[in-house]
């Protein structure tokens, strides 16, 4: 289906799972809402992490509109699951945002692995979640964000076994999509970047690795959650886990030529 066709599902509560595979070709975006006062120090957490935070679109005070992603957007219904935090602590995880939105905040879209899954699936890499219906695999690292004012703390990160042969392949293709995470940030060894069991992800599914495969870890639009978890925030809104907003961007806009 369309992206507008696919918000539309979503606005009318007929669909709250994972996006991926949802209006292929068209660019998906995390999510990260908060506060004016808070704004400026996010945009400036963004700017110093551009691996798992590469913003895409960023709305006016006050408004659930992003024209650039898409004129008929509502960040408020077109997601199919938010997380509500407060004090750093997930207090809720609704459907829409109606009883949650308030005339301060503002919404921060990250571009979102999706997008390059789907130039890895076209040159014949095999991604096995997404083969199986799951969510993307995802962990907390050791790996250490830039802070900016009171934003600091681990980068999340999402992980697909691959074969070595792939794996090399992957790297390439990935780099040409700085806008949505770009190459890899560590494979194989995961303890190496603090990950004690790849079958216990902190997000997501858990999927099969097999003997002949390599763990790729890619930065992750996650981040912003471990970060809010971190900082604690008042009041603070994202997407759940794998459930995106589909935007009217192509993915083929963001690949670097």
């Amino acid at each position: 289906m369309s992206a507008e066709a696919a918000r539309q599902v979503i606005r009318a509560g007929e669909y709250a799972g994972p996006t991926s595979g949802l209006a292929p070709g068209m660019v998906q975006g995390n999510l990260c809402i908060l506060p004016k006062d808070l704004a400026a120090d996010f945009l400036r957490f963004a700017q110093l992490n551009p691996k798992p935070c590469p913003i895409i679109g960023m709305s006016e005070p006050g408004s659930p509109k992003v024209p650039l992603l898409g004129a008929g957007i509502d960040l408020r219904t077109d997601l199919p699951r938010y997380r509500i935090w407060r004090k750093g602590e997930l207090v809720d995880e609704p459907t829409d945002l109606m009883a949650h939105w308030r005339d301060d905040l503002v919404a921060f879209v990250i571009g979102c692995s999706f997008s390059f899954e789907e130039a890895l699936i076209e040159d014949g890499i095999p991604l096995r979640h997404v083969s199986c219906g799951n969510n993307v695999a995802m962990y907390r690292t050791s790996i250490t964000c830039n802070p900016a004012g009171p934003f600091a703390g681990p980068m999340v990160v999402s992980m697909r076994p691959l074969k070595p042969s792939y794996a090399i392949r992957a790297v390439q293709i990935t780099s040409r999509f700085p806008a949505v995470h770009g190459a890899p940030v560590h494979i194989g060894k995961p303890e190496m970047i603090g990950i004690t069991d790849l079958a216990r992800p902190d997000y997501g599914d858990p999927v099969e690795i097999r003997e002949d495969e390599l763990p790729v870890f890619w930065a992750c639009g996650v981040t912003p959650q471990a970060v809010i978890a971190a900082a604690r925030p008042d009041f603070a809104i994202t997407h759940f886990p794998g459930s995106m907003l589909i935007t009217d961007l192509r993915n083929s806009r963001l690949a670097a030529l």
